[in-house]
């Protein structure tokens, strides 16, 4: 595990003005994933997956659209660009009116700038997220301990990585796949992860407003009902009062498991499990960015006095470097009585 942060209190208590939103409640796991060096034996961003050797790598056999980027690239090129940048952003930080890029730098900057050849055939998915329970509350089967997502780096359908999801019991891999197959292009460097290792970190989530019963909205947009807090929070918020709930009150932005869905732009559809018909609840929220302008009252406290790495996203907390269709979430539902049919949605 990473180090230790710390979302800040709420505002104030929302279920002091709506106390029926009590009972709504859930425990979120914010995961705070930030850069590191993980191992098999660690829950990771990007990082290797404790895989048996004697089981097959998953890779995608769909076809893949040779016009979704104008370059493509390995993973091999991006991680390389990755290093001109943090170089570049360090010796700048260090005296600013140095060259943005040495000579070397340059060339290998447009070496990479060519692109690679099309490459058609199968592609092995890249690893996204290794879960282990002992580090993170989340649903699981009775017989695992170990949630393991990988996606390829391509769009498919909706504009989003094709994504799968695997359980497996982590005391019965005793020989562990030492060089996984990496995909020979990929569509977009947002599809590969930064390693990262997690810090989690529990607070409570409330359901987006499009999820509250009708009279609950209502109460919400009425703004009685908040005429009692603090004029300076209250008054940024006058015309809409709602988006005070949803940006700071209900659902805790960036990576988490558990908790409430971020639903916005779409509307909730169903997730009945298609075994048994029960509810599929939030299983893992997957963040292009950790807040945003709306949600800058969920910055770590530690984030506020302890600035990122110039070369990451740290305006908006994009310590994974993970972009989804321009700053989306992926968000994966399971049934927690059997969490085998997971479901994947885009959300922002």
């Amino acid at each position: 595990m990473n180090a230790i942060f710390t979302t800040p209190p709420r505002p104030f208590d929302v279920t002091a003005l709506f106390p029926r939103l009590a009972q709504l409640a859930r425990t979120a796991t914010r995961l705070h994933p930030r850069p590191g060096s993980p191992t098999v034996h660690d829950s990771s961003v990007g990082g290797p997956l404790l895989w048996p050797a004697d089981e097959p790598w998953p890779y995608c056999e769909e076809p893949h659209d040779q016009r979704a980027a104008l370059r493509i690239n390995s993973p091999d090129d991006i991680r390389l660009q990755r290093r001109v940048l943090a170089a570049a952003a360090e010796r700048l930080h260090l005296d600013p009116e140095a060259p943005q890029r040495t000579r070397e730098e340059q060339e290998t900057w447009d070496l990479i700038a060519v692109g690679r050849s099309w490459f058609d055939g199968p592609i092995p998915l890249v690893p996204v997220a290794q879960l282990y329970s002992r580090d993170i509350p989340f649903p699981c089967p009775p017989d695992a301990d170990l949630c393991q997502v990988l996606w390829c780096p391509f769009d498919h359908e909706i504009a989003h990585p094709k994504t799968a999801l695997f359980w497996r019991s982590s005391a019965t891999v005793t020989d562990v796949l030492e060089t996984p197959p990496e995909p020979p292009i990929v569509q977009d460097g947002g599809y590969l992860p930064e390693p990262c290792l997690f810090s989690p970190e529990q607070v409570t989530d409330y359901p987006n407003p499009s999820e509250l019963s009708e009279e609950l909205r209502d109460e919400l947009d009425d703004m009685s009902h908040w005429e009692t807090i603090d004029p300076a929070r209250y008054s940024m918020y006058a015309d809409d009062p709602g988006e005070l709930y949803l940006n700071n009150l209900s659902t805790a932005p960036g990576w988490k498991t558990g908790g409430w869905t971020r639903w916005s732009p779409t509307d909730p559809v169903d997730r009945s499990c298609p075994e048994c018909g029960t509810e599929q609840v939030p299983l893992l929220t997957i963040a292009s960015s950790e807040w945003d302008g709306g949600s800058a009252t969920w910055i770590a406290e530690e984030d506020r006095t302890t600035p990122a790495p110039r070369h990451l996203g740290a305006k908006d907390g994009n310590f994974t470097l993970i972009d989804i269709t321009g700053g989306n979430n992926l968000q994966l539902h399971v049934c927690p009585s059997s969490p085998y049919h997971p479901h994947f949605e885009l959300l922002q």
